[in-house]
């Protein structure tokens, strides 16, 4: 944990620019509904029904000292749309930096394991070494501020039916395009000597282990 609330509490550097990283399957539901006629003494009403279209998975990368989030939307949420999205990430929008510290949960897909699905061996080692990863503790994802973009997602876009992949991608990027042109961010506060004192039996816990 303390190693993540460090790296919310470094300066912003543009070689190495901190970045949170986080995934949300979203079930795809197409509406059905019909118009049900009028009968003596109903007035005409609509029948709710739905069909389910499987789903898929978005994917958000966070960068807080900007405010700029980048989004893709992928059916799955595999070891290799994880390595692919990391390279557009390295390749697109962070070209010139050294490095990426990412912050990120625990996911087995998390790894740079991943990235030998995608480039040959040298070259997944190579794109390895531009990654600095931080994970967040086990139950401890609340210590992602990408969470918090995702909860914004699902209230802001996300809190309807969408019938399938290519609806769900337009408006999850338009979402992203318009929160980007507010630079919208998060505001994080808790450091990590709020965290020893607010967790204080925790560390007594760990101490007692010693």
């Amino acid at each position: 944990m303390e190693e993540v609330l460090h790296q919310y509490e470094q300066p912003y550097d543009p070689a190495w620019p901190l970045i949170c990283f986080d995934e949300r399957p979203c079930f795809l539901i197409e509406e059905k509904g019909t118009i049900l006629p009028m009968s003596p003494g109903k007035a005409r009403r609509h029948h709710y029904e739905y069909k389910k279209n499987g789903a898929c998975c978005v994917l958000l990368a966070f960068e807080p000292h900007t405010g700029l989030r980048y989004v893709a939307v992928r059916d799955q949420r595999t070891a290799l749309d994880y390595a692919e999205f990391m390279h557009t990430l390295l390749e697109v929008y962070y070209p010139t930096a050294d490095g990426i510290r990412l912050v990120q949960d625990n996911l087995n897909t998390h790894k740079p394991g991943s990235f030998y699905q995608v480039l040959p061996a040298d070259q997944a080692f190579a794109m390895a070494q531009r990654f600095d990863m931080h994970y967040t503790p086990v139950n401890g994802s609340w210590l992602n501020m990408a969470e918090i973009e995702l909860a914004a997602l699902v209230k802001q876009c996300l809190d309807r039916r969408i019938p399938d992949v290519s609806t769900m991608r337009t408006e999850v990027l338009a979402w992203a395009d318009r929160r980007n042109l507010k630079g919208r961010t998060v505001n994080w506060t808790f450091a990590a000597t709020d965290a020893r004192i607010k967790m204080q039996r925790h560390y007594k816990n760990i101490n007692e282990l010693n």
